[in-house]
């Protein structure tokens, strides 16, 4: 199975619950096309380098999924840029450097997260 990391901002327009219905949405359409979706991580609404459709602002979010057919990727990319909440999306295939280098970063937060007493 080849690894791939899906980085995504949605526009700022929309409300929380809007912005993670969105990724409900792109969570089902990964299982459906047949990937193993492994982690999904939300950074947050963060401000953009540069304007995109006049927003300075996104909420950005992560997939890391694991698929063996190679149209998985392509479907995706497709579904994104039909999707008018998605601003900007980039795909990279994980190589095994890439995949320990993801698993020491989400260790690294899990431990910086604080625990309820």
């Amino acid at each position: 199975m080849k690894s791939y990391e899906t980085v995504f901002i949605l526009t700022p327009v929309l409300s929380e619950d809007q912005a993670k219905e969105a990724v409900k949405k792109f969570e089902g359409e990964i299982k459906s096309f047949g990937a193993k979706l492994k982690h999904s991580e939300s950074w947050g609404l963060k401000k953009l380098a540069y304007p995109i459709q006049k927003k300075s602002t996104g909420f950005y979010f992560l997939f890391e999924f694991e698929a063996e057919k190679n149209n998985v990727v392509a479907d995706m990319e497709l579904l994104m840029k039909r999707d008018e909440r998605v601003l900007r999306f980039l795909t990279v295939k994980m190589d095994a450097d890439h995949l320990a280098y993801a698993e020491s970063r989400r260790k690294k937060s899990k431990k910086a997260e604080p625990t309820e007493a």
